[in-house]
């Protein structure tokens, strides 16, 4: 393969996953707490054999709007967004993870879960449990939440030093390796539902952008195969 053809198709791979990150931001445009996703990619130089320098594409990860999404009243006593910077803290089988989506709701033990049934944990790393015939819920901007027989729990809302380090891992929940630092800023606003800061519309355009640029670099690979072709029926030609 010569070197504009491997220029093309590195530019393709950064392509294919630049669409991958694209498509799953606008399936999700309308999953509560959701954070758009765009990928980073950088120009890399390498020698060719006759010393020249060939510039290639690579990835170098991903990079996550971490800009709150719009809040919505939805007047749901169990669904509860985020103002500032934080997240609520989560278990699952699989461990502690971090979530903004506030979809909660509550299982057949009385335990405030999420929509993908993780339970939700208080600052004590204990869950949220409503006992039976409680019926009132409230919970303050604090995220203390109580009920007509008093205080049950506090929710447990916490940030991180870098919140790039998170790592997406479905149903709305991140993980890290980073200790939680307990969010001074976050205020919890009951009834309410944070929604996802895609914009759909930028997205749909960005779509159509790579299509059309993975087509121009295929065009490219297309019109580099034809002129080795070409090259090789003339350099073989016998007189």
């Amino acid at each position: 393969m010569t070197t504009p053809a491997e220029i093309s198709l590195s530019y393709q791979m950064v392509l294919q996953n630049q669409l991958d990150i694209t498509a799953n931001n606008i399936a999700n445009a309308s999953t509560p707490g959701f954070q758009a996703n765009h990928p980073m990619f950088v120009e890399y130089l390498a020698v060719a054999a006759d010393g020249s320098e060939i510039a290639f594409v690579e990835d170098r990860g991903t990079l996550r709007n971490l800009n709150a999404g719009p809040l919505t009243h939805t007047g749901n006593n169990l669904d509860i967004g985020i103002q500032g910077p934080g997240y609520f803290t989560v278990e699952t089988d699989a461990g502690i993870f971090y979530t903004r989506n506030g979809s909660f709701r509550l299982n057949a033990s009385g335990q405030l879960i999420t929509s993908s049934s993780a339970v939700v944990l208080g600052e004590s790393d204990a869950p949220i449990v409503v006992a039976p015939g409680e019926t009132e819920i409230s919970i303050s901007s604090d995220g203390t939440v109580s009920t007509e027989n008093g205080e049950i729990g506090k929710l447990s809302v916490v940030t991180f030093e870098n919140e790039q380090d998170m790592q997406l891992i479905g149903n709305s929940l991140l993980s890290t390796e980073q200790p939680p630092i307990k969010s001074a800023k976050a205020e919890i606003a009951q009834g309410m539902l944070e929604g996802s800061n895609v914009i759909a519309v930028s997205e749909i355009t960005r779509m159509i952008e790579i299509l059309r640029s993975y087509q121009a670099a295929n065009q490219m690979i297309t019109t580099e195969e034809e002129r080795q072709q070409q090259a090789i029926q003339l350099l073989t030609r016998t007189a």
